[in-house]
């Protein structure tokens, strides 16, 4: 049977109308805002800015928006403030220990809830293991790694040539390195005008010691993140090591030297060898007015470095458009490429395998060995430190190690106090 010519116009009118709103749902525009901490020195945030152009441009039915919050800390008590005020980011590149608080905060979403395709779980596999451990949660993964990091040694070659040294020959175990340190430092009369070795213990403490924890051969917590080891009779040891290279060897300022201002002291000569963060590899090599070398962290019982930086977290408070719309950025400035040009333009380490494939990184590395060292140091990688109640139970080893370092407790005593206040604090998670 024929239809009417009148009700097939009213049939098409009403399918022209039933397809408009669907017409305009795909040409809606997406908004997404992520809250990204500036912590380390560099043009950070010219970078992350020109990302969320190109992707825009790339995809124009996504508005991207980045928000600077300051340090990790600062960006956390932010994002944590407005997602429970209802006013959060979709996202934020937090602390990748900071996990456990969000997932028991119930504020994040898991990744491989949303990434199911094929390609989307290829994506989610394709990051250096090392660095999804501390975002993999209760049989999730609820972070996705971005700006990573380990700790290297870098070293002055003038300062080493200076001593008597081999400028080309890092410390390669415990004892090199105290002797390294002995013979760098350098003294006028009462007054070092240099001195051979700077471990930070400000802005992160627990990093630094865990790394000398790692090396003398604890680990500073179980992998439930339920219970921590802080007073291990190895901990004792990396700690009175630390202690040494300033009460015995002579080598390392007294107290406390702050995180700020150890790549400047580097810079400005003061220090002949500095424990640091990849992420100011970028930072030296374009201020450094002398050669230097990178390595990786002299070994005691072992070699090895907690990983360390930010994971991208997407929060509940954003729409399955919105969800949709940040997978489709995240996959985008994780791609192979701008892994490897994130990690050419910061320092920090390219976070998946196929990044230092690309012909930009491979041409980098050539020109630029260091740039290899922190990769290659993650086969001796061990998660960071991390917790439930992590800032807390975390800040009770930060309190009790600078207590050891200024001389106001001794090493043992100071690690049994840690132990003591963690153990209080995650009793309510033991399990």
């Amino acid at each position: 049977m024929r239809t009417p010519r009148t009700t097939r116009r009213t049939l098409l009118a009403g399918a022209a109308g039933l397809a408009m709103p669907a017409i305009a749902r795909a040409q809606a525009v997406s908004e997404i805002e992520f809250y990204f901490p500036v912590a380390v020195g560099g043009p950070i945030t010219k970078i992350v800015d020109g990302y969320a152009a190109d992707f825009m441009r790339e995809n124009p039915d996504v508005k991207v928006r980045p928000i600077y919050a300051g340090s990790y800390v600062d960006t956390l008590t932010k994002a944590v403030t407005a997602t429970k005020a209802g006013n959060g980011p979709q996202m934020a590149v937090l602390l990748a220990v900071d996990a456990y608080t969000l997932v028991d905060d119930e504020l994040i979403l898991p990744f491989d809830t949303l990434a199911t395709g094929a390609e989307d779980k290829a994506w989610l596999n394709s990051f250096y293991p090392a660095f999804l451990r501390n975002g993999q949660i209760d049989g999730h993964t609820w972070g996705v790694p971005f700006q990573r990091s380990t700790i290297v040694m870098y070293w002055n070659k003038d300062a080493f040539k200076d001593a008597g040294l081999d400028p080309d020959k890092a410390p390669a175990n415990w004892a090199e390195h105290a002797a390294f340190a002995e013979k760098t430092t350098k003294r006028e009369g009462d007054r070092t005008t240099r001195w051979g070795v700077q471990i930070p213990g400000t802005g992160f403490t627990y990093w630094l010691f865990q790394a000398l924890a790692i090396e003398a051969g604890a680990e500073l917590a179980n992998a439930n993140g339920t219970k921590v080891n802080y007073n291990d009779p190895a901990c004792v040891e990396a700690l009175q090591y630390w202690i040494d290279l300033t009460a015995k060897y002579k080598a390392h300022p007294p107290g406390i030297v702050d995180w700020g201002t150890t790549p400047r002291d580097f810079l400005e000569g003061k220090v002949a060898m500095i424990w640091h963060t990849t992420g100011n590899l970028s930072n030296i090599k374009a201020n450094a007015k002398f050669p230097f070398g990178v390595a990786m962290l002299p070994a005691q019982k072992r070699r090895g470095s907690p990983t360390g930086g930010g994971n991208f977290h997407l929060f509940k408070g954003a729409t399955p458009a919105q969800q949709a719309a940040c997978l489709r950025f995240l996959k985008w400035v994780t791609s192979p490429a701008r892994a490897a040009q994130w990690s050419i333009d910061t320092g920090y380490v390219a976070t998946r395998p196929d990044a230092w494939q690309t012909e930009a990184m491979k041409a980098y590395v050539a020109g630029f060995p260091a740039a290899a060292v922190a990769r290659d140091q993650l086969e001796f990688a061990v998660a960071e430190l991390s917790t439930h109640d992590n800032q807390r139970v975390t800040q009770a080893l930060n309190d009790e190690l600078q207590a050891a370092l200024t001389g106001r407790k001794a090493p043992k005593a100071a690690l049994d106090d840690a132990q003591a206040a963690g153990t209080r604090l995650l009793r309510p998670y033991a399990r």
